[in-house]
């Protein structure tokens, strides 16, 4: 009966034959979870500032409810506080939204910050690898070289 091979040597073999720097995957990891925390940071702030403004829309349309709600004398005296509603509600949503907006401004502006300075750490290890590489390659060229050259 056949025997299957056993490729467990092999491939640890063929694993240590191949150089790679663990310390590249640890600063990966690390710069990883740095972009992560600030990335988080920026999406906290912006839930936080728009829970505050929707608190707030909610505590000012509850206030207004309010009055709207109260007993009036004359029949005329619900319709103008219906008008008056309408028109406070209408001002309210829009500073609300106007709010919003601001808070998404800052938080596409943060991101895209984020986003550049990422770019550029990623462009400056880039550099740095090739360039370690290259004079990996041209060291271990020029050795060749030499060895083959009949002296």
């Amino acid at each position: 009966m056949a025997k299957t091979q056993d490729f467990t040597k092999i491939l640890q073999d063929m694993m240590a034959s191949m150089p790679v720097d663990a310390s590249k995957f640890q600063d990966a990891f690390k710069t990883q979870a740095a972009m992560s925390e600030k990335m988080a940071k920026v999406a906290l702030d912006a839930a936080e500032k728009s829970t505050e403004i929707s608190s707030k829309w909610a505590k000012d349309a509850i206030s207004k409810i309010g009055t709207l709600a109260t007993k009036k004398e004359e029949p005329a005296d619900y319709a103008k506080a219906l008008s008056d509603f309408a028109s406070s509600s209408a001002e309210m949503a829009a500073e609300n939204l106007a709010a919003f907006a601001e808070v998404a401004k800052k938080v596409q502006m943060e991101t895209v910050e984020l986003m550049l300075a990422a770019g550029k750490d990623f462009s400056e290890d880039a550099t740095a690898a090739v360039k370690k590489a290259t004079e990996e390659v041209t060291a271990a060229a020029k050795k060749a070289t030499a060895a083959v050259q009949p002296k």
